[in-house]
């Protein structure tokens, strides 16, 4: 008797599933997001949702939001390998600010890109004009060191 009810609600399952009823009595299948699809991590949904409520365009294609997540992915992995390679050369285990303006204003392609955005607490690249410099002192042959002379005492 067990097995004819078994077997009853097996054949009931495959005719649900056979036939397309998710909502009836079969089992739904589990929802695959659009980002899972395109296989990345940025969200395509929100990107699509921005994109309609940014009124940029009256009619939106299917395939713009995946684009548009798929390069912000991207660029979001390279400013944050290279601002991980930052952090490493100043022995560092997290990622700041700092480290941010390094790795964006080190790279040519991210600094052209990111040339007019001020970094909040980044700082400033070091750099040093090289007329600031001192210059190596050039001694005379006896030896010493030349006296500077004041170009009004001559």
């Amino acid at each position: 008797m067990n097995s004819l009810v078994g077997n009853s609600d097996q054949a009931t399952m495959e005719e649900a599933t056979s036939k397309g009823v998710a909502g009836r009595r079969g089992v739904r299948k589990k929802a695959v997001s659009k980002s899972i699809k395109a296989g990345l991590q940025f969200p395509v949904g929100r990107v699509t949702r921005y994109l309609k409520k940014g009124r940029y365009s009256r009619r939106l294609g299917a395939g713009a939001p995946i684009y548009l997540a798929a390069v912000l992915e991207y660029l979001a992995a390279e400013v944050l390998e290279l601002a991980g390679n930052a952090a490493r050369d100043n022995k560092k285990n997290r990622i700041i600010p700092r480290h941010v303006l390094l790795a964006v204003r080190n790279d040519d392609e991210l600094g052209k890109l990111l040339q007019g955005v001020t970094i909040p607490s980044g700082g400033v690249l070091p750099n040093i004009n090289p007329v600031l410099l001192a210059k190596k002192n050039t001694s005379t042959p006896d030896g010493k060191h030349p006296t500077p002379t004041s170009p009004m005492k001559t």
